[in-house]
C-alpha cells in the first residue's frame, strides 16, 4: 500500500484543496482515476466552498470511506456512520485541535467571507495546517483500511 500521507500532501502542496488531496490519494483503491476523484470532492475544499465548516481534509476522508465501506442497503447506514464517529475521534485526537471544523482548525473566529482561496505561497504553508491535516486524514483512513478488509474486494 502506498504512503497515502505523502500522497496527500504532495497533492495538497501542488495546489489541490484538502479534499481533493486526501481522495486523489486514495483514488486507485476507490477504482477511479484521480482526476475523476479530484473533480467529486473539488467543493468540499476550505470546509465546502471556504465556508469554514467541515474540514476538508476530513470530508475527504468521509467520501472515501463511504465509497468502499458503504452500501446501497439502507439498513447498513449505522455501520458506516460508527465508521465515521470512530474516524472523527481519532482525527480530533491526532490533529491536537480537538474538531473535525475548518474554521477551529485554523483558529478563525468566523469565515472570510470570500469565495476565493488564498494564494499558495511560502507564508500561506508555514501558517496554515493544512498539510498537516490532509496527511493526518489520510494516515487514520490507511490504518482503518488496513485493519478492515475492504467488503467489496
Amino acid at each position: 500500500m502506498a504512503n497515502h500521507s505523502e500522497l496527500a500532501e504532495g497533492y495538497f502542496h501542488q495546489g489541490y484543496n484538502c479534499s481533493q488531496s486526501v481522495a486523489m490519494a486514495f483514488a486507485e483503491e476507490m477504482g477511479l482515476a484521480p482526476a475523476t476523484a479530484c473533480r467529486m470532492v473539488a467543493g468540499f475544499g476550505g470546509g465546502f466552498g471556504r465556508m469554514r465548516e467541515v474540514c476538508g481534509a476530513f470530508s475527504g476522508l468521509v467520501f472515501v470511506l463511504g465509497t468502499l465501506y458503504g452500501s446501497s442497503d439502507p439498513a447498513k447506514k449505522t455501520e458506516l456512520y460508527t465508521a465515521v464517529q470512530a474516524l472523527a475521534a481519532a482525527y480530533k485526537a491526532e490533529n491536537g485541535r480537538g474538531s473535525i471544523v475548518c474554521r477551529e482548525l485554523l483558529g478563525l473566529d468566523a469565515p472570510e467571507g470570500s469565495p476565493v482561496a488564498s494564494p499558495r505561497t511560502d507564508s500561506y504553508y508555514k501558517k496554515r495546517p493544512c498539510s498537516e491535516l490532509v496527511g493526518i486524514a489520510a494516515k487514520i483512513l490507511e490504518e482503518y483500511i488496513a485493519g478492515n478488509p475492504l467488503p467489496h474486494a
